[in-house]
């Protein structure tokens, strides 16, 4: 008997209702020999649940999850359950093209608790509407857990309208992480799909606006991590704009700019022009450290970040606040 919150027929529902706040994608910690550093992962949890994280989003793109031993991507999730305790939701990230594997990971991790995956489309072989339809059809007829839709150009192919509308009326799918960078793509996808699916724009510089039109979780992303002793002002501006002060709410969220602009600056390029967060990684890992977490190694082929790079990092998160 499942332990989930929620039913096949009410996971929708469930997850409009649960879904709310900061879920964070957090980075995976490795020792100098890249085996998994647990006491530094077990850190991170303390502290994500002290920092006020809602839910952990694990094993993605920036958790190097396509880039573990499978023991090592199991092993990941056992800890994190272990240190979390039941305390704020955990969901899992699937990457595989195989469907067999996704649905061998969703097995696993259910069993540890977690209680959704959100799922890329397969990177390799399945491309057609059909395909891509069939290859989360099958994983959601084996596995009761609530499913959120990866859509990224990361995949190789961006999910078309015509198949999202047809994914959402499967009943555990309950939304996507839409991560295109085409313009007005999330409020159109807003229009054309039912309205107890939830699309969750992932990027922060948006999320205000995005409050204010409904949306209610900041899904699998890791501003809220980066903003370090700015943190609390993500809070206060999510909890004025849910109060209606728009005005209030603005101010915080301009308060933020800078920190966020510098981000984007580090990062977004990389992950709009090659299609790839790999190059993301080793900044994000120096900004774990920088800010007190546990931001450990890079899995090669990526390499860490230069201590010329790092440096500059340190001096620009010090002049913003962040430290």
């Amino acid at each position: 008997m499942s332990n989930l919150p929620y039913t096949r027929k009410d996971a929708k529902a469930w997850a409009r209702e649960s879904l709310r706040g900061f879920y964070e994608c957090p980075i995976t910690p490795f020792k100098s020999n890249l085996e998994l550093d647990e006491d530094g992962l077990r850190f991170n949890v303390e502290a994500l649940v002290e920092m006020g994280a809602n839910g952990l989003v694990i094993g993605g793109n920036i958790a190097e999850g396509w880039n573990m031993f499978p023991a090592q991507w199991n092993r990941l999730h056992e800890v994190v359950a272990e240190a979390n305790r039941g305390r704020i939701p955990l969901w899992s990230i699937i990457l595989d093209p195989s469907v067999q594997i996704a649905c061998e990971k969703a097995a696993f991790v259910e069993k540890l608790g977690y209680v959704g995956i959100e799922i890329i489309n397969p990177v390799v072989q399945l491309k057609s509407d059909n395909e891509i339809f069939e290859y989360f059809d099958y994983i959601a007829k084996r596995t009761p857990l609530a499913i959120m839709l990866y859509r990224t150009h990361v995949a190789g192919t961006l999910m078309s309208y015509n198949v999202l509308q047809r994914l959402v009326e499967i009943d555990t799918v309950v939304g996507m992480k839409q991560g295109s960078p085409i313009k007005g793509d999330t409020a159109r996808l807003r229009r054309q799909l039912r309205d107890d699916v939830i699309v969750a724009e992932p990027n922060e510089d948006r999320f205000l606006e995005e409050i204010f039109d409904g949306a209610r979780v900041l899904w699998a992303n890791f501003n809220y991590t980066l903003a370090g002793k700015k943190r609390h002002l993500m809070k206060e501006y999510y909890e004025l704009a849910l109060a209606g002060d728009y005005l209030a709410a603005r101010e915080r969220w301009k308060a933020l700019r800078p920190i966020q602009i510098f981000n984007e600056d580090l990062n977004a390029g990389n992950r709009i022009n090659n299609a790839s967060y790999a190059a993301s990684i080793a900044w994000l890992k120096a900004w774990f450290d920088a800010i007190g977490l546990r931001g450990g190694h890079v899995l090669p082929p990526i390499h860490d970040l230069a201590d010329a790079d790092r440096k500059m990092l340190m001096e620009r998160l010090e002049k913003l606040g962040v430290i």
